[in-house]
């Protein structure tokens, strides 16, 4: 099913993509490798069929479970400020959702690692993973609050649920230099944060407000 949908028409139209992507770079994304990336990423395929109409449109859309797709600018943001022009070796992604931010690093590092905490999502996201040949992707089902210690220290790590403050156990797993993205806050006021890795602990750099689901613990 996944392939006829591929090539549907209208909605993964390239006028469709590039009209996204025109509305990204006035938004103020600049980072050409990430507008490319989005361009060419089906995002019909992260969706229901029922809301594949909208896959395009620049705003978050309900993916079950209680969770969402964000929406294009908040990826493109996310994944330009973690990436600013240099190139990242190894990105931590906690919180895998749809799949469709972790589509968007894999073409612009060397190997992602993401963990979910919704068996179910998982499950499907690995399956339009494999669909698109995105080789160089280690998924866990498990609680991403305590990411992959296993695999530290990573370049990056890009956060998709908010936590109330910055978790110090992923700090621990940057490299020195390294960044972490992440909303931080409570469901009445969050922030967009950039924190990156010092010798004697981190510095921490606010972006902008925005809008996400709590970070919660467990595996379900």
């Amino acid at each position: 099913m996944m392939h006829s949908r591929q090539h549907g028409i209208g909605m993964t139209s390239e006028r469709t993509r590039d009209r996204l992507v025109n509305r990204l770079r006035q938004e103020g994304i600049s980072n050409e490798r990430v507008l490319d990336v989005l361009r060419r990423t089906p995002r019909h395929l992260f969706l229901d069929e029922a809301l594949s109409s909208r896959a395009y449109e620049d705003t978050a859309l309900p993916i079950g479970m209680g969770q969402t797709i964000s929406q294009p600018y908040i990826v493109a943001r996310m994944t330009s400020a973690l990436l600013e022009n240099d190139q990242l070796d190894s990105v931590l992604e906690i919180g895998t959702g749809s799949g469709y931010q972790t589509a968007i690093l894999a073409p612009l590092v060397r190997r992602v690692y993401t963990v979910e905490r919704i068996a179910s999502l998982l499950e499907q996201a690995k399956n339009r993973l494999a669909a698109l040949r995105l080789r160089n992707i280690r998924t866990r089902h498990a609680d991403g609050i305590m990411g992959m210690p296993e695999f530290a220290p990573f370049d990056g790590i890009i956060v998709t649920a908010a936590p109330e403050g910055i978790p110090l156990v992923l700090v621990d797993q940057l490299k020195i230099g390294g960044r972490m993205i992440l909303p931080i806050g409570d469901r009445d006021a969050q922030a967009l944060v950039r924190v990156t890795r010092t010798s004697d602990g981190y510095e921490r750099e606010l972006l902008e407000a925005v809008n996400f689901v709590p970070l919660l613990g467990g595996a379900v």
